[in-house]
């Protein structure tokens, strides 16, 4: 018989290995063996993160990469770089290749080579390579994992020193701001930033505004370090006053619905599921803890999450495969709530599962959900 086992990730504080490349490479390796290609283009930002082991491969945050690499099945790697970027990129970003790497310089006002060339070369932006390489970044590899606990734990400190802050005359503006400062003082790009005062809080998508926080306040926060995207949301209530402690019987009946859609979402969470399948559970759920059967539709659930903030968004019919050693950000959310948290499913093959938190601080208040502790307002005590 099947058991889960769900728990919060302990942060590893032994050094990183320099890389993990050769298991990736092994992975490009399968794929060129069984297409018969002789070598592949990576050209999307996700895709040379993946592969270079979590390098910055952009300047506008969230523009194109400003460089590509050829992958060749015998380990040559060739890469093209504008000439204003590759001494940087070779100085700061692919320092560890072992000087397998041979640098063209491209100029500023030329594109990126497209994968012409001789031979059989396969580019990541045909779909069905797209798709391909999407599978082979779904199993994390233990250096990215003790990347992407690490993030996690970071950024969920990060989100408490925040809210710990906030008070109701602050504008979402000015809370957005220090949220910016935070994330990058880990070294960290912020890619979602999200912030509602109570006025807005029945918005999905809250850009923020100069509107103040007033009684109660979320802060939805995506961050990028080593390539890898954590994804939390938070919530603060000014309205009721308190130590930062929580109880169920204190919480919304719709929070403590919505925290029982998220349940059902990491028990659908299953290797071998078509993400399509997981979705249907999660519809469903929406229905049976009294949201509503259209509920669902309101706003996407999320997905699998890595080197892209969802890597993909789980739709109907989706025939991507849920993976043993994947991360996911599931966000249930009806109007005016949302629970959301960055998480790996394992399975040991033998019917035993585990999901595990990564954006996990002990100093937030929660309440436990089925044996996990999940995050509830903070109700700051000196407000």
């Amino acid at each position: 018989m099947s058991t889960t086992d769900i728990t919060t990730a302990e942060v590893a504080i032994d050094d990183d290995p320099t890389t993990d490349r050769p298991a990736k490479f092994e992975r490009i390796a399968a794929l060129l063996d069984a297409r018969g290609a002789d070598a592949l283009q990576l050209t999307s930002a996700e895709n040379l993160a993946w592969f270079f082991d979590g390098a910055r491969v952009t300047v506008p945050l969230g523009g194109p990469s400003v460089f590509t690499a050829t992958v060749h099945r015998s380990g040559r790697i060739q890469v093209a770089a504008f000439a204003h970027e590759l001494d940087r990129i070779a100085a700061e970003e692919l320092t560890d290749a072992g000087g397998r790497i041979e640098f063209t310089p491209v100029p500023w006002h030329s594109p990126l080579p497209a994968g012409e060339g001789p031979g059989e070369r396969l580019r990541d932006v045909d779909v069905d390579v797209a798709d391909e390489l999407r599978a082979a970044r779904a199993s994390l590899l233990p250096l990215e994992r003790r990347r992407f606990t690490r993030l996690g734990a970071d950024l969920a400190r990060a989100a408490t020193r925040i809210l710990n802050l906030a008070h109701p005359a602050e504008t979402e503006r000015e809370l957005a701001a220090r949220a910016v400062a935070e994330v990058v003082a880990l070294g960290a790009e912020p890619v979602v930033l999200l912030v509602a005062g109570e006025s807005r809080v029945h918005h999905r998508h809250p850009l923020p505004t100069d509107l103040p926080l007033g009684s109660r306040a979320m802060l939805a926060l995506g961050a990028r370090r080593h390539g890898l995207v954590a994804s939390l949301t938070r919530w603060v209530d000014f309205g009721q006053p308190g130590d930062g402690a929580a109880s169920a019987t204190a919480l919304d009946p719709r929070e403590r619905a919505l925290l029982a859609v998220e349940a059902d979402a990491f028990a659908a969470t299953r290797p071998g599921r078509a993400l399509g399948e997981v979705l249907s559970d999660i519809a469903v759920s929406y229905d049976r803890h009294g949201l509503g059967a259209d509920a669902w539709l309101g706003h996407h659930q999320g997905g699998p999450t890595g080197y892209l903030g969802r890597d993909p968004r789980a739709t109907p019919g989706a025939r991507e495969l849920v993976v043993s050693g994947q991360a996911f950000a599931w966000n249930p959310t009806v109007r005016g709530r949302k629970v959301e948290d960055t998480v790996i499913v394992d399975d040991d093959g033998c019917g035993d599962r585990t999901v595990t938190v990564l954006t996990v601080d002990p100093d937030w208040p929660t309440v436990e959900v089925n044996g996990l502790a999940r995050p509830v307002a903070l109700r700051p005590a000196d407000h």
